[in-house]
């Protein structure tokens, strides 16, 4: 079925035919195609946004390769003249900011302004975990545990609850990452030797308190990560802790740090008695006596070259009589032939250690008066990485 012409409409022109004699003029508001405006769009369509215009400002306005955003802007312009599209002032804009761009980049790498911020970022790198930067004294808690990896910790004051107290920081020289094994080696070697120097007085630990540590990890050894950070913490790792540890020369006075140190300084010669029984290795133990023994004379001079004060001069004698007491008995001991003999005077040296006279000379130093029950001087040590 076929439509006719609208009344009036004249044929089709033939286009091989004579032009008109009389060609129709041009109508304002009309386009060759009928109504509309420039570029023959009809009226009211949306006029396209040129996207390279759109591309030159976003790069000018992050200064992320200003000279690509100063070309595209150009290349724009161009375009725009050529085409009708809108965009012309975003093409202006991103073409001049990336022109500011390119002066800036240039002044930054020509007074070394760009080694200076990549040196900040990484130092703010380094920074950023807060375990890096802990210091001997430091309180704080973990949000992620005393146990496994650790990222993040606040610090809090002392005098409140707190997860963990840092008593000692050990600085790795610097290298090739040494290995995971290696640092815990480390970190069982110098916290254990270094946990007495800050919590003096062993007596007073509570009995809950373990030794744990931060470790490098491969990752952090990178931004120069260097630091093994020993601390206090729960034997669990759950439960907090109240009131700082420290009792050391800054929070102990003169008596108290004599006292204490002589006290250590056994502490850690009993503590170096051989694995082996006597009965397997006889001139192990007899030479860990005599060690022992001198250690004790030692300590003795050091006990009765102090002045003390009034109230703490008869309870020191009264220890130091015992303890030349316990000294003799030890040089027997390491003089025994048999291992009977042996554990007689074993037996003997060790009735004095942390005996009345020492709870005596304690309580009128206002220390600890508690002896530790057997083992809790001999405190585990657990980890964490940063």
């Amino acid at each position: 079925m076929s439509i006719p012409p609208p009344s009036g409409s004249q044929q089709p022109r033939d286009p091989f035919g004579p032009p008109p004699a009389n060609p129709p003029q041009a109508v304002p508001g009309y386009g060759p195609y009928g109504p509309g405006g420039p570029g023959g769009r009809p009226y009211g369509t949306p006029v396209p946004v040129n996207a390279l215009a759109v591309a030159a400002l976003v790069l000018g306005v992050l200064c992320f390769l200003p000279a690509a955003g100063l070309v595209l802007g150009l290349i724009a312009l161009w375009r725009i003249r050529r085409s009708g599209q809108s965009g012309r002032g975003l093409a202006v804009a991103g073409a001049v900011l990336s022109a500011v761009g390119i002066v800036l980049w240039v002044a930054v790498l020509s007074t070394g302004a760009a080694s200076e911020v990549w040196e900040g970022f990484k130092d703010g790198a380094r920074r950023g975990n807060e375990v890096l930067s802990l210091d001997k004294g430091d309180c704080f808690d973990a949000p992620g545990g005393l146990e496994g990896d650790t990222y993040d910790v606040d610090r809090v004051p002392c005098e409140g609850r707190h997860d963990a107290e840092v008593f000692a920081v050990v600085t790795l020289p610097g290298g090739a990452f040494p290995g995971d094994a290696k640092i815990t080696d480390i970190a069982d070697e110098k916290c254990y030797a270094l946990q007495d120097q800050y919590a003096m007085d062993t007596w007073a630990m509570p009995a809950d308190v373990d030794v744990y540590y931060l470790l490098p990890s491969r990752v952090s050894w990178r931004y120069g990560d260097r630091a093994i950070t020993c601390l206090f913490g729960d034997t669990e790792g759950k439960a907090q802790l109240t009131g700082s540890l420290r009792t050391d020369p800054t929070t102990l006075d003169t008596d108290q740090v004599v006292f204490l140190s002589t006290a250590n300084a056994l502490d850690t010669a009993l503590y170096e008695e051989p694995e082996k029984s006597p009965e397997d290795d006889l001139a192990a133990h007899r030479a860990w006596a005599g060690q022992v023994h001198d250690v004790l004379g030692e300590q003795i001079e050091a006990l009765r070259g102090h002045s003390w004060q009034a109230g703490a001069r008869k309870p020191v004698a009264d220890l130091i009589e015992d303890m030349e007491g316990a000294r003799e008995e030890w040089r027997r001991a390491s003089a025994a032939r048999d291992v009977d003999t042996y554990f007689a005077h074993y037996d003997k040296a060790y009735g004095s250690v942390d005996g009345p006279a020492t709870v005596t000379a304690r309580k009128a130093l206002a220390l600890g008066a508690t002896p530790p029950a057997s083992g809790e001087d001999e405190r585990g040590t657990s980890e964490a990485q940063v």
